[in-house]
């Protein structure tokens, strides 16, 4: 490093850190703001006070309003090699399937603990540095695009009701050091050749 950088890298440091500050847990995290509100609108639509639904991995959406909420998490629960829960009306899987050795087989799992007539709702990072909490067992394996996202899913039976993602460049760069939280003068317009999150919604097929 010159030493110039080298003068002026704690300044930066600063500057990076005042623009983009860390996130205090993922609900405020910019680059799933677009994704959180997408999927809220999405299940919100599907109106939970007639359904049960099933989290993996998560209680983010608990708060909806269902008629029966259930979280499941690792390791007492493996999406790889389920225990029998019975099914529910709505399986929600968000940032789960990039952690899995099986992806797909993962979501055929989904499927299964999906009533027929019911919706599946994945939602996974892309263009985002490798996380892992190897104490947890959380290793990172895998990125979907949303082309990947579509194959997934149909491969597993599922009817593709939307494929989405959300990131610009800034929003890449910005998240490659922390999780930084939204902030009114971030950008929120998309790119999509540079996504930093995926989702897909699907349904259970009735027969």
């Amino acid at each position: 490093m010159s030493k110039a950088r080298k003068r002026f890298a704690p300044l930066a440091r600063k500057v990076d850190e005042r623009l983009f500050p860390e996130g205090a847990d993922a609900t405020d995290h910019w680059l799933r703001d677009v994704m959180n509100r997408r999927t809220d609108r999405f299940l919100t639509s599907l109106k939970p006070a007639n359904l049960t639904a099933v989290e993996i991995s998560g209680d983010g959406k608990a708060g909806l309003g269902w008629k029966r909420f259930v979280s499941l998490t690792h390791p007492q629960f493996d999406i790889c090699n389920p225990t029998p829960q019975g099914t529910f009306d709505v399986v929600i899987c968000e940032q789960v399937l990039e952690h899995v050795v099986d992806p797909f087989g993962a979501v055929a799992n989904l499927r299964a603990l999906c009533e027929p007539g019911g919706h599946v709702v994945v939602t996974t990072p892309f263009l985002v540095r490798v996380h892992e909490l190897p104490m947890f067992g959380m290793r990172d394996y895998w990125r979907f695009t949303p082309r990947g996202m579509q194959v997934m899913l149909e491969n597993a039976g599922l009817e593709v009701v939307e494929v989405g993602s959300w990131g610009n460049r800034l929003g890449v760069w910005a998240n490659l050091a922390r999780w930084s939280a939204r902030r009114p003068w971030h950008p929120m317009g998309n790119n999509p050749d540079t996504p930093l999150q995926v989702w897909g919604f699907a349904r259970n097929p009735s027969s």
